[in-house]
């Protein structure tokens, strides 16, 4: 009764909470009859790239720490402890880009992405520790409070000899993927293992098709009998198997026939599977195909928009997740309405340069961007403001509606001019 109470166990019970920490791969098995796991996984090309391309564009986002300002805006918290840890350095042992795409990697497979926090006596920041997701359990004590149970390995810390380590919240930096009971994440490659077990299966078949001389097996027909069959198939296997010794002529003696009993890659559409299950990988990850290498449906015309979609539709929300993660975890109840994490975007919405030169023109006539700003934007040097780098302007022919205001001659220009003086 024990074992089918604890699965029975009445939701508001709190050990039954974090139930997702222990979702399995149950021996990795798929309908395909190919083992899925994290690290199988990755052995696909498709997944590969998919993993690649989104840890390499979190990892390669610029990470800031902002202080809100008394006017309403924000400026860049350099002074911060934290403010070198997310943009530079989260350790001594990794820069800023390795962290951030260890840890989007660990939450791409395994759905879950952890890090030790490491603290000095004041509680400030002072490290960030990468912790495998595998090795990680979620759980809540006898009082409902959660904890961290670590698993440590003898390749880790040679001298723990696998001991086990509990954590408090306080001390890890969770950033959890979709899951649930908002706690923690399902791995995307335990919920799409039959897929991906499948695309497996299809690159094996595709191996083992060329392996045996790119074409199928056969029966070889002899009129009497063989006295050593085996023989006889060990020769034609040497003379006629491997891609090496395909469309080579065979000679048949005493009558022998051979007769293939297989079908053709193209009558089994062996190209469109594997080419549909790139797409289906791609789909997981929410990745556009184009960007793992399958053009079919792209163009000139589209090609960037897709990209712009893939900011916004895949990127955005896990970039959300980082931020709210690091606020939540990374910040004291004291700073959290002072300071703020924020990854900076605005190079990959750029678009074409005849384009961006096209809005700087609008929004310079228009007065709300001055020289500078769009300087900055282009990582260009500032103009002096003696120069009228940071003058916003207007045209000239611009009135305002109402005309019974009284309307001054002097250009915006002699305005500032009279204002300085």
């Amino acid at each position: 009764m024990g074992f089918f109470s604890s699965i029975f166990r009445s939701r508001d019970a709190p050990q039954n909470r974090t139930a997702g920490s222990g979702y399995a791969f149950y021996f990795g098995g798929s309908t395909s009859g190919k083992a899925v796991t994290e690290r199988s996984a990755m052995q696909m090309t498709a997944v590969y790239s998919c993993v690649r391309i989104l840890a390499e564009a979190v990892a390669g986002l610029p990470l800031h720490l902002y202080r809100y300002k008394e006017d309403g805006g924000k400026e860049k918290a350099i002074d911060h402890p934290l403010y070198l840890l997310l943009h530079d350095e989260p350790n001594p042992e990794m820069s800023s880009f390795v962290f951030r795409e260890t840890l989007m990697t660990h939450l791409l497979l395994w759905g879950n992405a952890y890090a030790q926090i490491i603290r000095n006596g004041k509680g400030e920041v002072v490290a960030l520790y990468p912790l495998m997701p595998n090795k990680m359990t979620v759980d809540r004590d006898s009082n409902g409070q959660l904890y961290y149970q670590y698993n440590r390995s003898n390749e880790e810390a040679p001298t723990m000899k696998g001991t086990s380590v509990n954590l408090r919240p306080s001390d890890v930096l969770h950033i959890p993927g979709l899951g649930f009971d908002g706690l923690v994440g399902y791995s995307p490659i335990a919920m799409a293992k039959n897929a991906i077990g499948m695309a497996i299966a299809c690159e094996e078949y595709g191996a083992k098709f060329f392996a045996n001389g790119a074409a199928p097996g056969g029966v070889l027909e002899h009129p009497g009998t063989i006295k050593d069959p085996q023989r006889v198939r060990e020769s034609w296997q040497s003379t006629f198997g491997g891609s090496g010794n395909a469309n080579k002529i065979a000679v048949l003696e005493e009558g022998m026939k051979y007769t293939p009993i297989g079908i053709s890659p193209e009558q089994a559409q062996f190209l469109e599977t594997r080419k549909f299950q790139i797409n289906e990988i791609a789909r997981i990850f929410r990745v556009p195909p184009h960007m793992v290498g399958d053009l079919e449906k792209s163009s000139f015309s589209n090609i960037e928009q897709q990209s712009l979609e893939f900011v916004k539709y895949t990127l955005e929300p896990w970039l959300i997740r980082w931020e709210q993660s690091i606020q939540r975890s990374l910040l004291s109840a004291d700073e959290k309405p002072l300071y703020f994490a924020k990854f900076n975007v605005d190079g990959l919405l750029r678009g074409d340069y005849a384009s961006r030169m096209s809005g700087y023109a609008t929004a310079r006539q228009n007065g709300w961007m001055s020289a500078n700003d769009i300087r900055e934007l282009e990582n260009l040097d500032r103009i002096p403001a003696e120069d009228g780098g940071d003058l916003y302007l207007i045209n000239g022919n611009m009135l305002p509606l109402n005309t019974g205001l009284p309307q001054s001659r002097k250009t915006l220009w002699e305005e500032e001019e009279q204002r300085n003086e």
